[in-house]
């Protein structure tokens, strides 16, 4: 397994992939939802190779001089339970810090709270929705 955090389009397309057949195809999200005007050609993607084969992602975007927001979170069925899910979280988090920013932030579905909590995200908000689906806002000092 190779990790690779960029904004190539090889490696925006290898996330998408990931994101298409996770949220897409798996969780029937429909594509206008998932992918949205943060997927563009400075988005930084981070993915985790099997070879050649991208197999987890998750989304970089800074939201402020402290602050970062990783999203779209996303590992295929067949390369669950062997952490590559935190590995992405964590790569994000490292460029994060590169950048100076202390403070992460998550916008997560209320299923994969425990998952954030695990990696020492704080629950700060209610539940609320986003496009019909339970999310909770998640909050970590980087």
């Amino acid at each position: 397994m190779k990790t690779h955090t960029g904004k190539e389009k090889w490696n925006r397309a290898a996330a998408l992939y990931v994101r298409m057949q996770v949220f897409v195809m798996e969780r029937d999200i429909p594509l206008k939802v998932e992918f949205d005007s943060e997927d563009h050609d400075e988005t930084i993607y981070v993915v985790i190779y099997d070879g050649e084969k991208p197999v987890a992602t998750g989304r970089h975007k800074q939201i402020d001089s402290d602050t970062i927001r990783p999203g779209r979170v996303a590992v295929l069925k067949e390369y669950r339970k062997k952490g590559l899910g935190e590995l992405v979280v964590k790569e994000l988090e490292a460029l994060g810090k590169k950048q100076g920013c202390t403070t992460s932030v998550i916008h997560g579905e209320l299923s994969a709270a425990g998952f954030y909590e695990k990696l020492g995200y704080t629950k700060v908000s209610d539940i609320y929705y986003e496009d019909d689906v339970p999310c909770v806002t998640l909050k970590k000092t980087l």
